[in-house]
């Protein structure tokens, strides 16, 4: 027999069905509540609000828990790459060799923007974020594309992705080069997805350059750790956008534009932005460890710690061994990477830091690769954008799948003026 809730209000109950995911998350079905009843539930920044139903990541923030449609990150993160996890995101399953060999034909066929959005990069100015370049650029790279999204057709759809995923990182590297006044270079045949990226974002017309292995697998792995994480800003932002049944283009570069805001995307930002104002402070790092624990100081501690996660974020394991190799095979010799290893160093020693689990997470590893790297920070969140696109594309299609389909509208709880008459301008106070 399936589980009831019993909501009692003014002397009457209502009993709603409790819905078990399969890993035994239970929610209250409260699809009918306003109808019985006319009352709606009131869940500011629906932090304990199921808006779905999904099937394609997991997470479990009390046991530090990560999986893409079942698999466990650390697994992924270790023996995958990111086009495979992409297709694992999107269509459900790892793919066979056959699936895969196909999928990276389709990506490098589709890597080349058409001609005519070359010309787009013109119109912005030097100083246009890259973040508002890559959505501009994706709405209108679905202007030029004929192939418009049918979620219903694997064969269709697959093309559909590789053309979203493999034009973004040439869109995002053109953006790039446009903000600092070099010509923009084309990608190349021979190089993995990662690789082709970098060497865009890198090269020049007169120096054929080819990224270490070491910094190619590092950002691969930033790509795998970031491609799905649940029902977050912008991930529901793409879910809401498509229940309208806008196009992928469209639901995606709304995505974007969320992921742009420095509360979601801008975290490995704010950390180099700490170590920054550290360094230039001249204040030592055990001061400003002591600053963190005082709550009148209001020192922030960025990078440690996660909203979901309260054990050690699963992701952190595989970034910070990537973080390592890279610092070690470039012989990277900066002051702000030293003191981010100083803060790690006795974070993860301190009782204060370690009862509250205050553990480095994912943003604060990969803003120290990147910056190693040598990718700019207005950059980062471009970056993060590349690598969450799989999970966005997955979210757009199991929203058109669904069976029970329909434009996502929540209610509010109206708190302004009751009824008013209007008054001619001249009778006004």
């Amino acid at each position: 027999m399936s589980e009831k809730a019993t909501l009692t209000y003014d002397g009457k109950s209502y009993e709603y069905p409790v819905i078990v995911g399969t890993e035994n998350e239970r929610a209250i079905d409260i699809a009918q509540l306003r109808a019985q009843t006319g009352m709606i539930t009131l869940d500011d920044g629906y932090s304990n609000t199921g808006s779905c139903v999904s099937n394609i990541t997991f997470i479990d923030g009390e046991q530090g828990i990560l999986r893409y449609r079942g698999y466990p990150i650390e697994q992924l993160a270790e023996h995958s790459t990111f086009i495979e996890t992409a297709y694992l995101i999107i269509f459900g399953e790892l793919p066979t060799e056959k699936q895969l060999a196909e999928f990276r034909n389709l990506l490098v066929e589709h890597m080349f923007i058409h001609e005519a959005m070359r010309h787009h990069f013109e119109g912005f100015p030097a100083s246009a974020p890259p973040m508002a370049i890559l959505s501009a650029m994706i709405n209108t790279m679905g202007c030029f594309d004929p192939l418009l999204t049918q979620p219903e057709d694997p064969a269709r759809f697959l093309e559909a992705s590789a053309r979203l995923i493999s034009r973004v990182r040439t869109i995002a590297a053109a953006a790039y080069k446009k903000s600092v006044g070099d010509p923009i270079i084309y990608p190349r045949f021979d190089l993995s997805y990662t690789a082709n990226f970098l060497h865009m974002l890198f090269c020049k017309p007169n120096r054929i350059c080819r990224p270490d292995p070491a910094v190619e697998r590092a950002m691969d792995q930033i790509f795998i750790l970031h491609a799905d994480h649940e029902q977050n800003c912008s991930t529901s932002t793409v879910r809401m956008v498509g229940s309208s049944q806008a196009n992928l283009y469209a639901s995606v570069a709304a995505g974007v534009c969320a992921l742009w805001g420095p509360l979601h995307g801008g975290a490995n930002v704010a950390v180099i932005e700490m170590l920054e104002n550290i360094h230039q402070s001249g204040e030592t790092i055990p001061n400003f460890m002591t600053k963190i624990k005082d709550k009148k100081a209001h020192a922030r501690l960025m990078g440690f710690g996660h909203r979901v996660y309260k054990n050690y974020d699963p992701r952190a394991k595989f970034i910070k061994q990537s973080c390592d190799a890279v610092l070690s095979k470039l012989g990277i010799k900066d002051p702000l990477l030293d003191i981010a290893l100083q803060l790690e160093e006795i974070a993860v020693k301190d009782p204060y830091f370690v009862e509250r689990k205050l553990y480095p997470n994912v943003d604060f590893y990969s803003g120290i690769i990147m910056r190693a790297v040598g990718i700019p920070m207005n950059m980062f969140t471009v970056l993060f954008a590349i690598g969450r696109l799989p999970g966005w594309i997955a979210n757009w299609r199991e929203v058109h799948l669904s069976p029970q389909a329909r434009i996502y509208r929540p209610r509010q709880v109206y708190n302004g003026p009751t009824v008013r008459q209007y008054v001619p301008i001249g009778a006004r106070a």
